[in-house]
């Protein structure tokens, strides 16, 4: 297949989440596949001069698995506030519309909402089917709260118009019907494990010397963008007028990273060690030297129906998990299954000294491996290549049927019964 994705995030600088790592193995399995970004933060990087960017076009990308192959194109878009996305909707349309006619593509999977909505048009026009990839609450992220609404109804629009609407899980599946999705036009496949990378055999020792952590300390630890509502500084305060042996170990960067710094430096506190994005290959070190792993989230709109990929990175090795209560974690992991709910950010820590006190983590970070051991990115990938080659199918059955139709020609009853 020729697969093209359009998205509104950098694919390159962000990640890897699950589109990275389906459409590398894809790309693996002889698979054709193009993306068109967008650079995200192209308001913090002062290094290209002009106005208007330049389209880029970057060859051989992976970031998940050392032999993935995918073309990533970047349309220009006029670099200032408001005028970036309504360049967007001109120079995607230009830049999807050429990939269409040169490219080819036998499906389009959207990850965005604007460009996204352009391909969904295009894609009608020149019959090709559109498949919307959920794996976010996508207008909550549009950091301009003004345009939250709009993006609301270009979002419900996309899931009314797709041909197909593929969540990663149960909790975002509801959430794509209530914005308009048909039910039988939804399904879930699931996040997968590279278990081959997350080990949970790996020794945590080695990251534990290297920050001066000793042995009797706890420590909880984090990854990934540090949003507002991430929690981290709530229990970075609680952990700060704790006295017990807790540290909290933070691996990302984002809006947060200034206030944790702040917390990290004030008043002689030294419990918190923050540390900026290091190469994926070595993520799973990190990991290894925690106690208990984190989502500290507040319970928003943004957070209610996901299942962060890193939640199932952390139980693949075999790490127990305190998470707020939220809705998607709670439908796709259920109870029992390594991961522990704490109502709030303000009472994770009291979560943890609970558990610790018990001495469940070693029991609780089985029960974790136990439960993804099935989500193996090979198998999921295979199962969204199926999807996939069906839609393509099913696509190319429909249109066959629509052309003898137009032309006065039905299917024989043999046509018939073999569909």
């Amino acid at each position: 297949m020729r697969i093209l994705i359009v998205q509104e995030s950098d694919w390159i600088g962000r990640g890897p989440h699950n589109s990275h790592h389906l459409m590398e193995r894809l790309s693996v399995k002889g698979h054709e596949i193009r993306v068109i970004d967008y650079e995200i933060l192209w308001n913090e990087k002062k290094a290209e001069k002009g106005l208007i960017s330049k389209r880029k076009v970057f060859y051989n990308q992976h970031k998940s698995i050392d032999n993935g192959n995918i073309t990533v194109i970047r349309p220009p878009i006029v670099k200032l506030p408001v005028l970036n996305y309504v360049s967007l909707l001109y120079t995607h349309y230009n830049e999807i519309k050429k990939q269409i006619e040169s490219f080819k593509p036998d499906v389009i999977v959207g990850l965005g909402i604007l460009n996204a909505n352009v391909a969904i048009r295009l894609a009608k026009k020149y019959n090709i089917p559109f498949v919307y990839y959920v794996m976010d609450l996508l207008h909550g992220l549009v950091p301009q709260k003004a345009f939250q609404s709009l993006a609301s109804c270009i979002e419900r629009n996309n899931m009314k118009n797709a041909t197909r609407v593929i969540s990663v899980n149960e909790g975002l599946r509801e959430y794509t019907i209530s914005m308009g999705a048909r039910r039988e036009n939804t399904e879930v496949i699931r996040t997968g494990v590279d278990f081959n990378h997350f080990k949970h055999s790996i020794d945590g020792k080695p990251i534990r010397e290297q920050y001066g952590i000793k042995d009797d300390e706890i420590v909880l630890f984090f990854m990934g963008w540090l949003y507002t509502f991430s929690g981290l500084k709530e229990l970075a305060l609680e952990i700060s007028k704790s006295v017990d042996n807790i540290k909290l170990f933070v691996l990302g960067e984002g809006e947060l990273w200034d206030d944790l710094q702040n917390i990290g430096n004030s008043n002689g506190f030294n419990k918190m060690i923050i540390v900026n994005w290091q190469p994926y290959e070595d993520v799973p070190k990190y990991i290894a030297a925690a106690d208990v792993c984190l989502l500290p989230a507040y319970a928003n709109d943004v957070m209610k129906y996901i299942v962060p990929i890193k939640m199932y990175e952390y139980m693949a090795m075999s790490k127990s998990v305190i998470a707020t209560r939220l809705y998607g974690l709670v439908t796709e992991f259920g109870e029992n299954n390594g991961v522990l709910y704490a109502d709030n950010p303000a009472n994770v820590l009291d979560k943890v000294k609970s558990l610790v006190k018990d001495q469940n983590l070693g029991e609780e970070g089985q029960k974790a491996l136990t439960f993804v051991k099935k989500n193996n990115w090979n198998n999921i990938t295979e199962e969204f290549e199926k999807c996939l080659m069906n839609i393509v199918q099913n696509n190319i059955h429909n249109y066959s049927a629509y052309q003898k139709k137009s032309i006065g020609i039905d299917f024989d009853e043999t046509e018939k019964s073999d569909y």
